[in-house]
């Protein structure tokens, strides 16, 4: 079937592949091999993780990583006692200052708020407690096989914690749910570090909470945040459970809940175990990746580059984390990131562009383009193919947008084997308006213009990051030139 279709392929781009002569133009662009950063994809930085010195307490306030290829998205990961410490007082500049300073360069931030964590004696705040909330207090032998301090978790059925959670939920949608800033917000109010874990309580007081309790706090996510992607770790369904379909992994996807698996690589055999859930997922939605602390699976021997690189492909991700010290990750894994960001989400190309190399005003002309996506995802998002002419001063003389196709359609493959989109686009310059006195066309010299492509909105608004040069610093790259006639 696949050969099939790449020599219907084959045969379409022949029957449009006119020869060139003095007539026409014709350009291959060559992928610069660049880092791309579009919506709905890229690396993502770990600013807090849990503790609120894990990663971004090395970094100055104007510090932004910015020699990371592909950083798109900042990561905060915190306890909810920490933005609430009050009831109804909330402290939002534990998110919102580390927030702005990437906002401020076009980047997007992502949420966790956890509700249990090993490290402090209660990650919930103890006025939900105080109100008479039940919970569970741990003390033993935990995390890496350290002794850990008394910690307290809540007990996520109980009534009076899913009425405080509820509220927090609604304070939290009502200032960022819909908000362009923010990529996505976990689901992050069950189990250890908002990952779903129960096994301390499990083991220590019999305790387990089944697949209903899960479903309620998810409930409580969906009724709250209407507009923004969530996404829940895969561990929901037990972080040692191979398989493709579970109860809940099934429920959160019907309310349009997308996965991330935590702590990939944290293991060497296997390094992860849900790959073949994330069919599921990344159709439709962007799949996140984090690996384990970095330093932790370093010095434990689990750290593998192939690996990492090779989760990227079987999970068809879109995000994958800076989960340690960013440059320590960089400086020591340059070639791994550098092969991931030719993968990591979607990779819109446009392999060849043919136009005549002059048109007239007001008359049809077509231009002959040839689409792919190289990445390991669907372009999410979408775009429309777009062509601007401008003049030598810089100013837009013509936009012509194929609203026909939406480059979300594009197939997922690897880039030798991923097939090409071939598109006839009808275009026009200044088209003609006639009425039965006279005929109307917007002004437009005749002379030598530029032509260049982008991928954006309908209304012609680039959008996308292409891996081209020569681009007019708007996301416009430059095919080559086309004259004007009356």
């Amino acid at each position: 079937m696949k050969k099939f279709l790449c020599l219907i392929c084959v045969l379409f781009a022949m029957a449009y592949a006119v020869p060139m002569d003095a007539q026409t133009a014709k350009v291959r662009l060559q992928d610069n091999g660049k880092a791309l950063v579009n919506p709905d994809m890229g690396w993502v930085l770990y600013f807090y993780s849990n503790e609120p010195y894990n990663y971004g307490s090395r970094l100055a306030p104007e510090d932004l990583v910015d020699d990371f290829p592909g950083l798109s998205t900042v990561y905060l990961r915190l306890p909810w006692a920490f933005i609430e410490p009050e009831e109804g007082k909330f402290n939002w500049e534990w998110l919102d200052t580390p927030a702005q300073r990437w906002i401020e360069v076009g980047k997007k931030v992502a949420f966790r708020i956890t509700a249990t964590e090993q490290w402090m004696s209660s990650a919930t705040p103890d006025w939900v407690f105080d109100a008479g909330a039940k919970g569970f207090v741990l003390d033993t032998v935990g995390y890496m096989d350290r002794k850990i301090s008394p910690y307290r978790e809540p007990d996520y059925d109980d009534e009076i914690f899913l009425q405080k959670l509820d509220a927090f939920l609604g304070a939290m949608a009502e200032r960022y749910d819909g908000n362009p800033n923010v990529a996505f917000v976990d689901i992050g109010h069950f189990g250890l570090w908002g990952e779903g874990h129960t096994l301390f309580t499990d083991r220590i007081h019999g305790h387990k909470w089944g697949d209903e309790t899960r479903k309620r706090i998810i409930d409580l996510y969906c009724k709250h945040f209407k507009k923004t992607l969530l996404v829940m770790s895969d561990d929901f369904v037990g972080h040692r459970a191979p398989g493709i379909h579970f109860p809940v992994s099934d429920y959160a996807l019907s309310k349009g809940v997308s996965l991330r698996d935590d702590s990939i690589v944290c293991g060497k055999n296997p390094p992860w175990y849900h790959d073949g859930m994330s069919v599921l997922y990344w159709p439709t939605l962007p799949v996140v990746l984090e690996h384990g602390h970095y330093q932790d699976i370093v010095n434990t021997g689990s750290w593998s580059r192939e690996k990492v690189l090779q989760s990227v492909e079987d999970y068809h991700a879109s995000y994958m984390s800076i989960h340690g010290w960013p440059r320590e990750i960089l400086s020591q894994n340059r070639s791994m990131v550098d092969s991931i960001n030719l993968r990591l989400g979607y990779r819109i190309r446009l392999v060849e562009a043919e136009w005549p190399k002059t048109v007239k005003k007001g008359e049809p002309f077509n231009i002959i383009i040839g689409l792919q996506n190289a990445g390991v995802a669907p372009c999410y998002p979408g775009g429309r193919a777009c062509f601007t002419i401008k003049n030598k001063r810089g100013g837009i003389v013509s936009v012509m947008v194929d609203n026909d196709f939406d480059v979300k359609s594009l197939s997922v493959g690897r880039p030798e084997k991923a097939l090409v989109e071939w598109r006839s686009v009808e275009c026009n310059v200044s088209p003609v308006m006639k009425d039965q006195f006279r005929s109307f066309v917007r002004a437009c010299e005749p002379g030598k213009y530029k032509l260049y492509f982008s991928v954006g909105e309908e209304d012609g608004t680039p959008t996308l990051e292409l891996p081209y040069d020569q681009s007019d610093g708007h996301k416009r790259y430059l095919l080559g030139d086309i004259t004007i006639e009356e």
